[in-house]
């Protein structure tokens, strides 16, 4: 059997199972990131829990967000956006209502580019006053299999120390500063940080880590978008004292820019200088990106995790997840690592 041909009848299999699921007391999950590592997610952990949070970075100053950000002191609300619409259900209104806040709009004027949802949920913010109150209502009108909440109340900017950012001095060490900077940035990030320096978390995403089965951090842009979580000390505190496992979901391939050239093993060594005393219970990785499987192992081991290899990816070849095939991923994960609960 082909390569191609063994993902389709993997992803056959794994929506067999997922539709045979049987329904009932359900985990309950958070998930951390942005972009759209976290909207991959977030639109496979839906299809097998009810009870699913997504706290989502609130760094992002490019684009349309960052547009908003600049001339209203909004958070930016992009991801926000995202991971509402991946959490939309298969029906016709959810995928209707999708496609509505995920529209962009096209012009010669001052709406180029805008999304709807985002003027959506910025004039939300600005007649309720309140972020959790008007994402809440957001995720009401979507139908949304769950709820998102920013990770802080307050605008972040993301800044990133940067070894060889200019050619011609390939050792020197700048900051450079702009999560849409970052992202992109030439030569080697060597850390992150966040301005302010301790962000007060949104006190219901730490409720709702304390208060969960299971926590995943990642797919996602991994300094841009999944360590920024690590860098808020309520968050952070939260992460560490919660009883729920943690997955840790890692990316199908390296991100031109912040993480070019890195290995798998190696996301993993610097998430664990941002955060040492942060342990994992499980590593999540899609086999066939696994090159180095041993180390692997061991530099998941560091981080009091086992590895679980899964065919995860898009069986077109185009690395993206495939929802279904991350689903049965997660589901395997939560009842093979699970601790026991009514759920189970």
């Amino acid at each position: 059997m082909s390569s191609r041909n063994l993902r389709q009848h993997r992803l056959s299999r794994a929506t067999a199972a997922l539709s045979g699921r049987k329904r009932g007391a359900q985990p309950k999950v958070v998930a951390l990131g942005g972009g759209m590592g976290l909207s991959a997610s977030l639109t496979a952990l839906r299809r097998i829990t009810g009870d699913l949070t997504a706290v989502v970075t609130v760094a992002d100053d490019g684009g349309s967000s960052g547009r908003l950000r600049e001339e209203l002191g909004v958070l930016p609300p992009g991801d926000l956006r995202k991971a509402l619409a991946a959490l939309c259900g298969d029906d016709e209104w959810g995928q209707t209502w999708a496609q509505v806040i995920q529209h962009r709009f096209e012009s010669k004027g001052d709406l180029h580019e805008h999304a709807v949802g985002n003027l959506l949920i910025v004039a939300l913010w600005e007649q309720l006053g309140d972020h959790v109150q008007a994402l809440d209502l957001v995720g009401k009108l979507l139908g949304a299999h769950g709820r998102v909440l920013p990770m802080s109340a307050v605008p972040l900017e993301l800044q990133a120390l940067v070894r060889g950012h200019d050619l011609e001095h390939p050792e020197e060490v700048v900051t450079v500063r702009g999560q849409a900077t970052v992202a992109l940035t030439p030569g080697e990030v060597q850390s992150v940080h966040l301005v302010p320096a301790d962000p007060p978390a949104v006190p219901e995403a730490v409720a709702a880590v304390l208060d969960a089965d299971w926590v995943v951090l990642g797919p996602g842009s991994w300094f841009s978008s999944v360590i920024p979580h690590l860098l808020v000390p309520e968050l952070l505190d939260a992460l560490v004292t919660t009883k729920a496992r943690k997955v840790l979901s890692l990316n199908l391939a390296p991100q031109p820019g912040e993480t070019e050239g890195f290995s798998p093993q190696r996301h993993l060594e610097v998430l664990g200088r941002h955060a040492p005393k942060l342990a994992m219970d499980v590593v999540l990785a899609d086999e066939a990106a696994v090159p180095d499987r041993e180390s692997l192992a061991d530099a998941a081991q560091r981080l009091g995790a086992a590895v679980e290899l899964a065919p995860v990816a898009s069986p077109d070849g185009v690395p993206i997840h495939d929802p279904e095939l991350l689903a049965a991923a997660y589901d395997r994960i939560f009842r093979m690592h699970g601790r026991i609960g009514p759920w189970r």
